[in-house]
């Protein structure tokens, strides 16, 4: 019986149907990947071949004058360029660090804690993801202009800090984790802060590196500009979208701004996917 079951295993994976399988794949990933390549083709194209009709995927007189016009641009601006790049790159760092800290050091007693209240809590984070950026914009203005924040680049990190999507997420992973094995190593002598270092941290390896990929997207295309006034404390996106303003005659700069944007968040998908893969493979936790 065995032997007809093993048979029967490797009659169900049958080269044609693991070729079929493969070019099923390869064709959803052609697709996937067609939104970026036009980007790409879009920022190297010509100002006539963008507004050819019926317009043309590919490029066909590549150039890198759209990316030349950018930095011209931002040249003739009276803060420097690296300045913007300083402030979203400092935004991003300081926000993302500290949303994965507060939420992870939060969602760890709220999964492996009981206390009065924890549901509550937890309800009431739940209920926090329900609101969108738009309802909370004015309240979020509200109290940063109570705490002196505005036109500070406290304005943008600590609302980031605070948001409710990686207290959840850490959250439910957390509570994957068996409770023997936090009970055996309470049991060893370990701290708190040990348990939460060592073996918690580790073990939710996928959650918080989803979690910095979803946070750094969000904080590395922020604008700002409702809180921040100053010049110089503003962000790179917002310098770009205002090489985009002017209109069509800067049609192939706003191009060339679209895969500046996305050069940096996608180089960070990659590095934390393959991370994401490989960890989820390889350690898993069972009771």
């Amino acid at each position: 019986m065995a032997i007809r079951h093993k048979r029967r295993e490797k009659q169900s994976h049958s080269p044609l149907g693991n070729a079929l399988s493969i070019f099923i794949l390869i064709a959803l990933g052609t697709f996937t990947g067609l939104p970026l390549v036009l980007a790409i083709s879009n920022s190297l194209k010509p100002l006539e071949e963008l507004f050819m009709f019926p317009p043309r995927f590919f490029v066909r007189n590549p150039t890198t004058d759209n990316f030349h016009d950018i930095f011209v641009l931002m040249r003739e601006s009276w803060v420097p360029f690296s300045r913007y790049i300083f402030n979203t790159v400092f935004i991003t760092i300081f926000g993302t660090i500290g949303h994965l800290l507060v939420a992870s050091l939060c969602a760890y007693p709220l999964a492996k804690h009981k206390f009065p209240g924890r549901d509550l809590i937890f309800w009431l984070i739940v209920t926090a993801l329900m609101f969108s950026n738009h309802v909370t914009a004015i309240p979020n203005y509200l109290i940063m202009s109570k705490f002196g924040w505005l036109d500070n680049y406290l304005s943008l990190i600590v609302p980031a800090i605070a948001k409710p999507m990686g207290l959840f997420l850490m959250k439910q992973f957390m509570e994957q984790i068996p409770d023997s094995l936090i009970e055996a190593a309470k049991i060893d002598g370990a701290s708190e802060f040990r348990i939460f270092t060592k073996i918690v941290m580790p073990s939710v390896k996928p959650a918080w590196l989803t979690l910095i990929i979803f946070c750094f997207q969000d904080l590395w295309n922020l604008q700002g500009s409702n809180y921040i006034y100053s010049e110089n404390l503003k962000t790179l996106p917002y310098a770009l979208s205002q090489v985009s303003a002017a209109g069509i005659s800067r049609a192939g700069a706003t191009a060339a701004v679209a895969v500046i944007m996305m050069i940096v968040p996608i180089t960070i998908f990659i590095f934390c996917q393959s991370n994401i893969i490989e960890t989820m493979v390889s350690s898993g936790i069972k009771e």
